[in-house]
């Protein structure tokens, strides 16, 4: 059998679950894939048959990956998340990693039970921060102080302006982190903040939500947006497993 013949188990997630369980199909490497679950007691690897090669992680392969778990969170409340790209050369190998997982998962499950992750992201409106800035009188002088002078001769002034610009962002952040990010995590079971991802970003947030609580929480999050759309906008996503709340990172060798 060549190596493009192999095929090998590519797994999504873990459920807790007391059956055998389908999800339906996914499409991946051009066909239909089941998805089906490998069993240990209370425990299931949610996978699919595919070819056994390296997976990367670009934009429609994390899509695929991302797809999958969100079938499943349909059906099943408590879901652990389980990195991309993983894939084992049979299911019997996948039942040997998940009786390893199990302790993890078993304590796991109780905590994310009927628990789903959102995501908020808040990003400054170009106009509004820029005017932020040039309102500062420290801003506005150093400004004009450059003004005119080659790069070369301004080169401190404008590392100064650099940094006297960056110290006005990270009051900014913190005032969403205290008018934002502190009124959310009143309402979830976990909350986390990540580090900004562009330069725009006031916050980069992600929040364990008791599912029965999710409406109550989207209300929150709309009531901020009305108080703040002027000047910024509000990126919410979810319901997602608890990626940013569970550390279950594989490393599987590669065949």
């Amino acid at each position: 059998m060549s190596q493009e013949e192999q095929m090998g188990i590519y797994i999504f997630c873990g459920i807790q679950t007391e059956t055998d369980e389908k999800f339906g199909e996914i499409e991946m490497e051009g066909e239909q894939r089941e998805l089906f679950t490998i069993r240990y007691k209370d425990a299931a690897i949610v996978a699919a048959e595919v070819p056994m090669k390296i997976y990367h992680p670009n934009k429609d392969n994390l899509m695929i990956h991302q797809g999958a778990v969100s079938l499943v969170m349909k059906q099943n409340s408590t879901v652990i998340p389980v990195s991309f790209g993983n894939v084992f050369h049979s299911q019997e190998d996948v039942r040997v990693l998940l009786e390893n997982l199990y302790p993890q998962f078993e304590k796991l499950f109780p905590e994310i039970k009927g628990k789903i992750e959102l995501g908020l992201k808040v990003i400054g409106k170009k106009d509004w921060l820029e005017s932020q800035v040039s309102e500062d009188s420290q801003i506005d002088k150093m400004a004009k102080a450059i003004k005119g002078k080659s790069e070369a001769a301004s080169y401190y002034e404008r590392v100064q302006l650099g940094g006297a610009a960056q110290k006005i962002i990270t009051s900014l952040q913190n005032e969403i982190k205290q008018e934002v990010f502190n009124p959310l995590k009143e309402l979830a079971e976990a909350s986390k903040t990540n580090d900004p991802i562009s330069e725009r970003m006031l916050l980069n947030a992600s929040f364990l939500v008791d599912r029965d609580k999710e409406a109550q929480f989207d209300q929150k999050v709309n009531e901020m947006h009305e108080k703040w759309k002027d000047k910024v906008e509000f990126s919410y996503s979810g319901p997602w497993p608890a990626y940013n709340f569970v550390n279950i990172r594989l490393k599987v060798e590669e065949a």
